[in-house]
């Protein structure tokens, strides 16, 4: 593992987490996962599972700390796990098309509803409450949609294209 790949990871997460406090929160305290769309940024420029991993533990953590949500904690590590090793998947799956941005912003949109699914399933059995899971689905989930395929459109050209001029090696500068 290369230490600039790391230093690339980090500050994904970091600009992520960045924009994940800035961000009001939405019904109940939710609030679109900006983590999430650069995790899946990650995820498209180091495709492999220790880099996963890696990205998966690390957002999780900090959307976890961060969390406005009751309890959020453990939900936002199962979450993160989940939806990352479902999107790698993905990738894995659609590696000779994954890398166009059309393509990559649709796993984004299934992503983001992945990672809302099972954030809003396991709150409800760690928190053990009433929440209304569809209205949450409907009101949270669907917007945070939108807002990651957007952020995602105009965020993962710009990456790319740092990258490509770059040093490093993603799948992106060896696309």
């Amino acid at each position: 593992m290369k230490t600039k790949n790391l230093v690339l990871m980090a500050l994904l997460v970091g600009v992520g987490c960045a924009l994940y406090l800035v961000i009001p929160g939405i019904m109940g305290g939710m609030k679109p996962d900006f983590m999430l769309t650069m995790m899946f940024v990650g995820i498209l420029l180091f495709p492999n599972t220790r880099d996963v991993f890696l990205l998966a533990l690390t957002t999780g953590i900090l959307s976890g700390l961060f969390s406005t949500f009751p309890a959020g904690f453990v939900p936002n590590i199962i979450d993160k796990f989940v939806t990352a090793f479902i999107f790698f998947a993905l990738i894995v799956v659609l590696k000779k098309v994954s890398q166009k941005v059309a393509v990559s912003a649709v796993l984004v949109g299934i992503g983001t509803f992945i990672s809302g699914s099972v954030f809003l399933g396991s709150a409800i059995l760690v928190v053990g409450a009433e929440i209304p899971f569809t209205a949450l689905l409907v009101s949270v989930v669907l917007p945070a949609i939108v807002i990651n395929i957007v952020a995602f459109v105009i965020i993962y050209p710009i990456i790319t294209g740092l990258v490509k001029r770059s040093n490093f090696d993603t799948a992106a500068s060896h696309a």
